[in-house]
């Protein structure tokens, strides 16, 4: 039986990130362990991770409060607001995983392949993020690579929100995820990420299939 984190010591140290911690195995998976951050910055980051695991999806993450916030959306984000986005809510993220691109071993929690598929910053505008989390309505603005303009992210139930596009120059009814496939960072596919972290011959051709599925024409 594999032991996790929580096995070996004591979490609470690791505030937020406790969850987070619990779930990995850093002695096998390259993810980092990172620890809160509570200095200000002028400028917030966000990134989104496409991440070949069980399945395909898009781990879409926000800074706030020395964290990454985290939400998963299996379609990823459309440009259109007319498609609203499933996101579930998943576990903080240390700000430390915003620049991890590479493989989870088969086996760990989440064990597939990371891309950095989009990253920049993001301004809420709201004046209490906290606040609007609670409520379930938080709207910002994303400065990013790929994605730009306002959002909002809207709570249905526990842990299971919507990521929507507003109207606004940056809409479109462009299938972003189709025609930008690629890492923003390097610039490679999901397989070439997979070859060069040594991928198992099992995540590599799950890898070369979300490729192949993330520019197919039905997106």
């Amino acid at each position: 039986m594999k032991k996790s984190h929580s096995q070996s010591s004591d979490l609470s140290k690791f505030g937020r990130l406790a969850e987070y911690n619990r779930r990995r195995r850093f002695d096998v998976t390259p993810e980092p362990a990172g620890k809160m951050r509570r200095t200000k910055k002028k400028e917030l980051e966000f990134v989104i991770q496409k991440h070949r695991a069980t399945s395909l999806h898009y781990d879409f993450r926000l800074e706030h409060d020395g964290v990454m916030l985290s939400w998963a959306v299996p379609k990823g984000p459309s440009l259109d607001p007319a498609n609203r986005r499933f996101a579930m809510q998943t576990e903080d993220h240390p700000i430390e995983y915003n620049r991890f691109e590479g493989v989870i071993p088969e086996g760990e929690y989440g064990g597939g392949t990371v891309m950095i598929w989009d990253r920049g910053t993001w301004e809420p505008e709201v004046e209490d993020v906290d606040r609007a989390l609670a409520k379930g309505d938080l709207k910002f603005t994303l400065h990013g690579q790929k994605l730009r303009g306002s959002w909002v992210l809207v709570r249905m139930r526990e842990r299971q929100w919507l990521l929507i596009k507003h109207r606004d120059k940056a809409a479109s009814t462009i299938d972003i995820t189709a025609t930008k496939p690629r890492s923003a960072v390097s610039r490679r596919t999901l397989a070439a990420i997979a070859r060069s972290a040594g991928a198992s011959p099992r995540q590599l051709a799950q890898a070369k299939g979300a490729d192949a599925s993330s520019t197919s024409p039905s997106g």
